[in-house]
């Protein structure tokens, strides 16, 4: 975070300090809520959990170097005493981005967000230094932390926003305004919290609401080929920059292509020029996600060329997300595990269809959670997509979602061995140690509440039921 003193803090956040010796001392290091992340210099958050209370690490923390915590009561050691520490690191947060004068882009939609982030990241640190969102820490708390670690050296700030009810993105773009919003796409990710595809509309569109207009800089980048997403011109005063795959679209890809490794391939084309891009990223549905990266950094002044080349040369920064190793007896192992919902879902499965040409494919699958009374429905959707790309072996792991991905298979065509049902992901690891052939393609994806990741690490370092229970 940049220099502040702990006086200026305690103001911006409405916080007294307590047993604090020099007011005047600086926060030097970065705001952290993990007490093995303090280094000299550092403020400590203490929050309330469920099973953990930071104030318990308050002197601990200090004793490495935190120059103070931001805590709901004393602790006996420095601190700037607060009456609710998250919506004071909000205040903090939003303080030090408007001291900074960034330029703030934020993203949001159903499905696609950290790859996309990641994506952008990639290519606006090619033009000048770029903070970005670690893995998915999208809300109330990672926000706010990320937009801290920013400095003055930093030119890009790029946010990812999760939202899980009408009013979350409204809140997170209030800490951090942002310059540029991009809206991916939406889809029945959490439907079951929102109610239904419109009032998940109506939630990601709080973001473009809230850019500048036009005439001040701001920039509302959108899906042209997702209709909920385009029918979002109306709610922004900003300029409005499409893209897709559509004809209509200010950037757009032409004969897009999977590469035989099912790497996609396509010719980007922006309003300033046009280049050939070839991904290291895995899937079709990355297409989408470098398009709208390509429309982020071509307003922010990159040519096609420089954008075609990073994204070319870009890589997967968070894990569990299409995750590809390669073992030395020649099984793939596609680690995707981290989350899932109808449309990633679908994209995965695509993707193994590509890469597993010429080859026996796995789908390792488990449920995909808050789908409400769409559910069934969408479990029983997948188990069936599996069978009409040919999918050679699904296992759906785990209880009643499971059966019904099995279902799906079995209904649309699946019989024998082709897909089985199985309790728990150390069930599935045994049927898969027993039955993988040199060559096979193992995709291994659920909501990150079913813990698959298990799955993917023990086909990866053969470990034992004790090691990957232990991880």
């Amino acid at each position: 975070m940049i220099a502040l003193s702990l006086a200026e803090i305690a103001e911006v956040v409405g916080g007294q300090t307590h047993d604090i010796p020099d007011p005047s001392a600086l926060v030097t290091g970065p705001v952290v809520r993990d007490s093995r992340e303090v280094e000299p210099g550092s403020l400590f958050v203490a929050f309330v959990g469920e099973r953990v209370d930071g104030h318990d690490y308050a002197a601990a923390v200090v004793e490495a170097g935190a120059a103070a915590v931001l805590a709901s009561r004393p602790v006996g050691v420095p601190a700037i005493v607060v009456a609710d520490v998250q919506a004071a690191l909000g205040a903090l947060a939003r303080h030090v981005v408007r001291k900074l004068g960034t330029t703030l882009v934020a993203l949001t939609g159903s499905a696609g967000k950290t790859s996309t982030k990641d994506l952008i990241a990639q290519v606006l640190r090619r033009k000048a230094p770029t903070v970005f969102t670690p893995g998915s820490l999208n809300n109330e708390i990672g926000l706010p932390l990320t937009a801290l670690s920013a400095t003055e050296e930093t030119r890009f700030l790029v946010l990812e926003m999760g939202a899980r009810g009408i009013g979350h993105i409204r809140y997170l773009t209030e800490l951090t305004p942002p310059k540029v919003g991009l809206v991916l796409n939406v889809g029945t990710a959490h439907i079951g919290e929102f109610g239904g595809r419109e009032q998940i509309a109506q939630a990601k569109g709080e973001l473009v609401e809230a850019l500048p207009p036009a005439s001040e800089g701001g920039a509302a980048i959108l899906n042209a080929d997702d209709p909920l997403v385009r029918a979002m011109v109306s709610r922004t005063k900003a300029k409005v920059v499409l893209f897709g795959e559509s004809g209509e679209a200010d950037v757009r890809a032409e004969n897009v292509r999977l590469t035989d490794a099912g790497q996609p391939a396509f010719r980007l084309h922006t309003p300033s020029g046009a280049s050939d891009v070839t991904m290291r990223l895995y899937g079709e549905h990355h297409v989408s996600n470098a398009l709208a990266a390509a429309a982020v950094a071509h307003e922010l002044g990159m040519s096609a060329e420089e954008i075609a080349t990073a994204l070319s040369e870009a890589g997967s920064l968070s894990r569990w997300r299409m995750e590809v190793t390669e073992r030395p007896d020649g099984v793939t192992v596609v680690n995707d595990a981290y989350n899932a919902n109808p449309e990633s879902m679908r994209a995965a499965l695509r993707a193994l269809a590509a890469m597993g040409k010429g080859r026996r494919t796995w789908a390792v699958l488990g449920k995909m959670a808050e789908l409400g009374d769409e559910s069934l429905a969408e479990h029983d959707a997948v188990g069936r997509l599996a069978v009409r790309l040919n999918v050679g072996k699904l296992v759906a792991v785990g209880g009643r979602e499971a059966s019904w991905l099995q279902l799906g298979a079995y209904n649309e065509g699946s019989w024998g061995e082709e897909s089985v049902h199985v309790s728990d992901a150390q069930a599935a690891i045994d049927l898969l140690r027993s039955q993988l052939r040199p060559g096979d393609v193992v995709l291994v994806k659920a909501s990150r509440s079913v813990g698959l990741e298990s799955v993917a690490q023990a086909l990866l370092d053969g470990g034992n039921e004790g090691e990957v229970a232990a991880r």
